[in-house]
């Protein structure tokens, strides 16, 4: 007997809401019951588009439609804390974009909602529940490569962005850090768990934003990560994770790869590669279909992205704003600190 559909509400209607729409329509347990912007134009817009039933002209509305199992929050990062909180408070799951919220305080008042009212809550980090990711972790874990001496990671786009365009504007959470270093912080996470220490360089816009960004972070077992954001350069967003008995080289498009290739002392190098059956590399329905999972199970977070595991990387996003001096309106002090 097939099971029913879980009812999705789409919060926001811009490119990462449609791209996941799109995905979320071709699998046949999810239905697009309703979809919400701040403006009505939007929310009609995007649901005509994409055949959605209902459209709001606000986040309440949504959040309170009984009619919705989980709501995808697909806002910029900076609304991530209102819009999933309002959400929740409403008895709605929620899988909400990454960076999930603009600073670990932010992150942990989320959590302990969710918490409080036993609802689900996921962070949208696609690449943990990538297929190809998710078996370059299970080799690492295995031993194949030995214990993890060295990860590498980087992600930049050439631009230029004007400094009215969003990655640039902080009461947004603009910046290259955010939006795009937080795929290697989490590959890096995703390996070692959460560091020990950070060290970090950056080169700030005008308008006080990191328009590129050096992160070194070392764990107390010796292990050591190299990481790199920009908004501009394009880099070749590659990875690779070095150990004591060899090394996993994963090519360009890290976070979603098409192959990567593992090296081991001794043998000749070893070719993984996508499976066609899992879709598109690019596909966004993985995540979407982790969420299902936990659903129906009844589980109020998904082991494949912890919500531990999510407060760790906000944790180490602040550490690395603090050391390069990236603050955003409302933070009179460094990011996730106490003032004195």
């Amino acid at each position: 007997m097939a099971e029913r559909s879980v009812r999705w509400g789409i919060l926001a209607t811009g490119g990462i809401a449609a791209a996941f729409t799109a995905d979320l329509v071709d699998l046949p347990d999810a239905e697009v019951v309703a979809v919400a912007s701040r403006r009505q134009a939007s929310a009609d817009a995007f649901a005509e588009r994409f055949g959605i039933g209902r459209a709001y002209g606000d986040w309440r509305a949504l959040a309170e439609d009984g009619d919705i199992d989980v709501v995808y929050v697909a806002t910029p990062h900076s609304a991530h804390r209102e819009a999933a909180g309002l959400c929740l408070e409403a008895g709605r799951s929620v899988l909400c974009e990454k960076a999930f919220t603009l600073n670990a305080r932010e992150a942990a008042e989320l959590v302990a909602l969710a918490r409080s009212r036993g609802g689900f809550l996921m962070e949208a980090m696609w690449m943990y529940c990538n297929p190809l990711i998710r078996r370059l972790k299970a080799l690492v874990d295995d031993g194949a490569i030995g214990e993890v001496r060295h990860v590498q990671a980087d992600f930049g786009l050439a631009g230029p962005f004007p400094p009215a365009h969003r990655l640039r504007d902080p009461a947004q959470g603009g910046g290259a850090l955010l939006d795009l270093g937080v795929y290697p912080v989490s590959f890096a996470h995703l390996l070692l768990g959460e560091p020990s220490d950070v060290t970090a360089r950056a080169t700030l816009s005008p308008e006080g934003v990191d328009l590129q960004t050096g992160v070194l972070l070392s764990w107390d077992g010796g292990a050591l990560a190299s990481l790199h954001c920009s908004i501009v350069g394009g880099t070749a967003t590659a990875a690779s994770v070095t150990g004591s008995a060899g090394r996993i080289d994963v090519p360009g498009g890290f976070f979603f790869p098409e192959r990567f290739v593992l090296h081991r002392d001794g043998r000749d190098p070893e070719e993984f590669t996508a499976d066609p059956a899992d879709g598109p590399r690019n596909s966004l329905r993985h995540e979407a279909a982790e969420v299902m999972r936990a659903l129906r199970a009844g589980e109020s977070e998904s082991p494949l992205v912890p919500l531990e595991g999510t407060l760790a990387v906000m944790r180490t996003l602040d550490a690395v704003r603090d050391r390069v001096g990236v603050r955003y309106p409302g933070e009179s002090v460094a990011p996730g600190l106490t003032p004195a």
